[in-house]
């Protein structure tokens, strides 16, 4: 596969993570480990594909601070999200599993939902 063409897959998949996040809010509020997982899902998706565009190596992680520093060392523009970005990754692994409970209010789930969509917006404008 051509580099842009894994940069759009990696787009694509992001933004079926968003979309995703979105309507699970919209139809099953309740569902918060669901939708936190798959806003952690588009960040991470769209950093990859960001990471490839800007040639890039990574390890296969899911590390949300970690690929963010890595973009950063060629636009450091985008540390400014680092705060947000790195407490959205614990809901890659941490969540997902039943013995793990964490309760997420509205407030974390909108922040969730809006900084996935900003870093794919982020991400899009870059590569486009």
């Amino acid at each position: 596969m051509r580099s842009n063409d894994l940069v759009q897959s990696w787009l694509l998949k992001a933004a079926h993570d968003l979309e995703t996040a979105k309507i699970v809010a919209s139809h099953l509020p309740d569902y918060d480990d669901v939708i936190a997982f798959h806003c952690q899902q588009a960040i991470e998706k769209a950093l990859k594909g960001y990471l490839i565009f800007l040639d890039i190596e990574f390890k296969p992680v899911h590390d949300l601070g970690y690929l963010l520093n890595l973009a950063s060392t060629k636009n450091d523009a985008i540390d400014i999200y680092f705060e947000e970005v790195d407490r959205i990754s614990r809901y890659a692994v941490q969540i997902r599993y039943p013995d793990t409970i964490l309760k997420l209010t509205r407030f974390q789930i909108q922040e969730a939902i809006e900084m996935a969509d900003l870093i794919c917006t982020l991400v899009n404008g870059k590569v486009s």
